[in-house]
């Protein structure tokens, strides 16, 4: 990415301290960037279309809960392509203002992936009621504006650090292996002779054995399948788009002759990146 010249525009949904953030910070690493916070993932597609910031930075998948369907929208929508892929190791903390105890609190903020990943935590503290909230970092933003007892958050060991907060309970994520998967979206895709990961989205003709054959051609291809994630057309009740991530460079001969039959057998194939993995 950049690193002379007149610093680059990156974009991410929340504040200082969210998972998201450190997304970009790891991803873009010493690169000259300027990092600018969005209130929702539409605004930060928005800005990459609208060519506000040249990069966005958006959570796709979560190891304990899945595919965030909003954003494979989004990409769609707007017409983004993925031009980069980086994974972050999700260690959630209860954190209030300094000097507050666990039976205190009564009232907790996170955004609700938070607290779908701290469920047997919570079973523990019934007083303690979930309040969802924008974004995870928002939560401690919130709880060190209000400096009261009785509230605390459920984010990262970075917003505790950035907001001046006090960590009651470390590591409480049910799943200890717990990562988040970012894309990194711009109005344009990228070509790269080291890119080893692609995600298309297709739509399939609505009749008996189209997946199957469309799985199929990968197998014959010898492509490993990553991941499918299947969400509904507007309009058309019963009927699916499909976000696939399959292994490959679109240069390999086998990639190549997989999208010619792909093509064939549905109505809609878009490439929406072809990018180097996270290896993580």
């Amino acid at each position: 990415m950049a690193t002379k010249g007149t610093p680059v525009p990156v974009g991410y949904q929340g504040v200082e301290g969210a998972y998201s953030y450190l997304a970009v910070k790891k991803y873009f690493n010493n690169a000259n960037v300027t990092i600018h916070n969005f209130t929702l993932f539409e605004d930060v597609a928005k800005a990459v279309q609208d060519g506000t910031i040249k990069y966005g930075v958006l959570p796709i998948e979560n190891s304990s809960t899945g595919g965030i369907t909003e954003v494979y929208d989004l990409i769609r929508r707007y017409g983004c392509y993925i031009v980069g892929e980086q994974c972050v190791k999700v260690e959630h903390n209860l954190m209030a203002w300094p000097g507050s105890k666990l039976d205190d609190i009564t009232e907790v903020y996170s955004h609700p992936q938070g607290f779908s990943q701290c469920r047997p935590f919570f079973r523990q503290y019934p007083h303690m009621q979930q309040i969802p909230y924008f974004n995870t970092a928002k939560g401690a933003e919130l709880v060190s504006k209000q400096k009261t007892n009785y509230m605390a958050a459920v984010t990262s060991k970075e917003a505790a650090d950035i907001y001046g907060l006090e960590i009651l309970a470390a590591g409480i994520n049910a799943n200890t292996n717990n990562y988040t998967r970012f894309f990194v979206v711009a109005a344009e895709p990228v070509k790269s002779k080291e890119a080893d990961k692609i995600t298309m989205v297709v739509s399939l003709k609505h009749e008996p054995g189209s997946l199957y054959r469309l799985l199929g051609y990968f197998a014959t291809c010898g492509l490993n399948l990553l991941n499918i994630e299947s969400r509904p057309i507007e309009g058309k009740s019963w009927e699916y788009f499909f976000h696939i991530d399959v292994s490959g460079n679109l240069n390999d001969r086998e990639v190549k002759k997989a999208l010619r039959e792909i093509k064939q057998e549905t109505i809609e194939c878009k490439i929406l990146g072809n990018y180097v993995s996270d290896k993580t």
